[in-house]
């Protein structure tokens, strides 16, 4: 009977977890709309009560339009703007922010309840903390990042603090994902296998720095420099790789990042690929053979839509859904990774 309550528990707090993951990612899309749209400076203070609402009754939205006057990027990018654009852009940042407070307090209405309830084992207790405290260094982060485009000659968020930003909340999702995954899924499912789990760990560190190099792609708006697949605008080696010296140039140069970010997604599909034949020889779990595939249609999908998304760049309206579906499609992508590797672990 006590072995029954304590499954049902584990399962009601990993299906928490799990709504939890799926507001993760809305809030990553969200942040990637905020981006592609120009729309991260268009609040200019941090008000984190008074701030859950929007402006109401013409006068007030005047008034936060005339603070996003003073920013560089209205100056010298958006002098032309009019009430109706600033609202435009207005309400992705507002949203997103909307969007992080609301995650807060689905998490603390969740937490109290199952408290009260007396579902949480003391196991639980640390990585409920540390998934707090990650949401708070989230958001955290966030505000420093939109701080950086607020200085002057600063026409948008720092390409570096918005990478910080996007990777910080990856790693917030793939702890909540695991976090939840130990809640849900049974011990028959699980399997311990080396070989494969080197493998994928392997291959998620590759990803960490191809997301990380997505992030500069964002940040610089990388794609537009080089519109053109499969050479760089007519060049397999174009010129403009080295126009930066030293180190600088591999994480500042917008032409460099596209070169670095393309190669690294082709070695990404051959390690994926490699992987899934290994996975075919090895003798698994029911469940782990039933999806090794996912890792592998995501990640030649994603190849798919990095390179419509680069192609359509030039255009503002494609390349933002374009450049939002391939971040979502990352997503799934460290999902499916996180997922097998829990499989075999």
């Amino acid at each position: 009977m006590n072995n029954s309550l304590t499954q049902k528990s584990d399962k009601a707090v990993g299906i928490w977890l799990l709504t939890g993951v799926g507001m993760i990612m809305i809030q990553v899309l969200l942040g990637g709309i905020t981006r592609l749209t120009e729309s991260g400076l268009s609040i200019t203070e941090w008000k984190p009560i008074t701030g859950m609402l929007p402006p109401i009754g013409n006068a007030a939205w005047l008034a936060e339009f005339e603070k996003y006057k003073h920013t560089d990027q209205f100056k010298y990018i958006h002098a032309d703007f009019t009430l109706s654009d600033f609202k435009f852009i207005f309400f992705w940042e507002w949203f997103h922010r909307f969007w992080a407070r609301l995650m807060g307090i689905v998490f603390a209405v969740g937490f109290i309840y199952f408290i009260w309830k007396k579902k949480f084992r003391k196991e639980m207790i640390i990585p409920l903390i540390i998934l707090f405290l990650l949401g708070a260094i989230q958001g955290a982060i966030g505000w420093i990042m939109v701080k950086s485009g607020l200085v002057p000659e600063m026409y948008f968020v720092g390409h570096v603090e918005l990478t910080t930003h996007f990777v910080a909340a990856l790693g917030l999702l793939v702890y909540a994902l695991w976090f939840a995954l130990t809640l849900l899924v049974p011990a028959q499912y699980i399997s311990r296998n080396i070989i494969l789990k080197r493998m994928l760990t392997c291959i998620i560190i590759v990803l960490f720095v191809q997301l990380i190099y997505g992030g500069f792609m964002a940040g610089l708006k990388a794609a537009t420099v080089a519109p053109t697949w499969p050479a760089m605008n007519g060049e397999w080696l174009p010129g403009s790789l080295h126009m930066i010296k030293g180190k600088a140039n591999y994480f500042n140069n917008p032409f460099m990042v596209q070169f670095i970010h393309r190669g690294i997604a082709y070695l990404l599909t051959i390690l994926v690929l490699v992987w899934f034949i290994m996975a075919n020889r090895h003798t698994v779990s029911a469940l782990f053979n039933r999806t090794k595939i996912l890792p592998l249609l995501l990640v030649l999908l994603q190849v798919l839509l990095g390179i419509l998304t680069v192609i359509y760049s030039p255009n503002a309206t494609t390349f933002v859904w374009f450049g939002v579906l391939h971040q979502f499609v990352a997503m799934l992508l460290l999902m499916s990774l996180v997922w097998v590797l829990y499989l075999v672990k």
